[in-house]
Formats: structure tokens, sequence, C-alpha cells
């Protein structure tokens, strides 16, 4: 019988265990914060420091690259490839952002973290049955609230780090709410927990913010439309992948 590393260990009988106390105890005082503050504003907070204090317990390091090419202020929609779930801490630690991000509905049932993402502004899509037209309306209410979206375009975590093909729906409602896209790189995650493995391991990890595009003015944007913005995002965080992370492998 083989035994289980040393990192094995740690994560099952350390970090789960950290990690729950730290989802139930931010968590509630999100769900609190939001009887006086219907914006989330504080709620985001709570999800910044959950996200720190996971990185911090799990050993994650990590180096920010590009702020100074985005506006204060602005509301954005980051698109970020996609490789672990520690990819969500390292977003949310790391931007200075109100940011909100668009849920699967049925997380909405979840305890705790359902309760916080719905108290706290997120979007939620019934993935069978869109409502189109109330998603676009949420959008274009954003720059009001002064939020920001992130997306994660490739739809699902990579299986091997590298960035698969972006679906262009988001882009399509980016067009129509004429909201600036940001492309944004994770690197390294991949390092920490990739996806089916439980077992964490310390890693450094960058993020790497990109030049926003801002999408075509167009009155009726079509789906090749789309398709184009999302190939012109995903060659951007692509190409910043396969150069960092997979170079110096």
């Amino acid at each position: 019988m083989r035994i289980p590393p040393y990192h094995w260990w740690r994560t099952v009988f350390f970090l789960i265990p950290a990690i729950t106390l730290y989802t139930i105890v931010l968590g509630a005082a999100s769900i609190v914060s939001s009887l006086f503050d219907r914006r989330g504003y504080f709620a985001h907070g709570c999800a910044r420091a959950w996200s720190w204090l996971i990185l911090k317990t799990t050993g994650v390091r990590v180096t920010i690259e590009g702020l100074d090419r985005i506006t204060p202020g602005t509301t954005y929609v980051f698109v970020s490839n996609h490789q672990s779930i520690y990819d969500t801490p390292v977003i949310f630690a790391s931007l200075p952002y109100q940011l909100r991000i668009i849920a699967k509905e049925s997380l909405a049932r979840f305890p705790v973290l359902g309760w916080h993402l719905k108290r706290g502004g997120h979007l939620f899509v019934d993935r069978r049955h869109p409502d189109r037209g109330g998603i676009l309306r949420r959008w274009r209410a954003l720059v009001s609230e002064g939020l920001s979206l992130i997306i994660y375009a490739e739809g699902t975590r990579s299986p091997d780090g590298h960035v698969a093909r972006f679906k262009a729906g988001s882009f399509l409602l980016a067009i129509q709410a004429a909201l600036p896209i940001v492309p944004v790189a994770v690197i390294g995650t991949r390092q920490v927990m990739p996806k089916g493995r439980l077992r964490t391991e310390p890693a450094e990890v960058t993020l790497v913010v990109h030049d926003p595009i801002q999408p075509p003015a167009l009155d009726a944007p079509s789906v090749h439309d789309a398709k184009a913005l999302a190939d012109r995002a995903h060659a951007i965080v692509a190409a910043a992948v396969e150069q960092r992370q997979f170079e110096r492998v």
C-alpha cells in the first residue's frame, strides 16, 4: 500500500478544515452585511479576505503584472483562462475592483457559498433556458453600480493547462453592452492544484493583466462578430500562458 505524500495529508487534515472555517465565518459576515449594503461592496471585501487567507495558508505567492494598463473606477469584463480552482482566489485577491462572477443557477442553492453569491450581487444563469434579455440588462447596469465581471471563457477548467478556445456568448453580450474586455492570463495555478487532484502544493503564480480591448460599436452584432472578438482575446491569453508557463517548466 502506497502512503500518500506529505502535501496530501496537509491538504486533507489542515487546509480543507481551514478553508471550511474561512468560508463559514466570512460567508456569514457577507450575508449579514447584505442587510445594510445592497451593492455588495462589503461582501466583496469578505471575498477578497477569503481569497487572501486561502492563498496564504496554501503557500501561494502571486506576482501581478500590468495593473497600470487599466483605469481605476472603470467597469471591465475581465476574461481569464481557467486551469485550477485556485484561479478565483488569485484573481479576487489581486484585482482591486468590485468583481462579480457569472455562476450556474444551481450554485445559488449551496449553503453559505450560494447565499453569499446571491446576496452579493453575482449573476446567475440557467444554462438550459438563459434569459438573454435579462442578462444584457444586468450587464448594462454594471457601469452605474461600479462593478466589473470576471469570466472564464473556456467554460471549464483546462485538463492540461493549455488554453482552450473561448466561447463566444459572453463576448456577444460585451459588444451589446459596450463594455471593454481585459484579457487576463493566470500562470502557475495548475502547479498548486490541477483539475482532478485532491492535493495542493505551494507555488509561485503570475497574474498578467493585458491592455483593454474596446468592442466594436455595432447596432446588431452577430455571432461571427462575437467569435472574432473571442479569438482575439484568446490569442492574447494563450500566448502568455504558453510562453510563461510551459517554456519555464
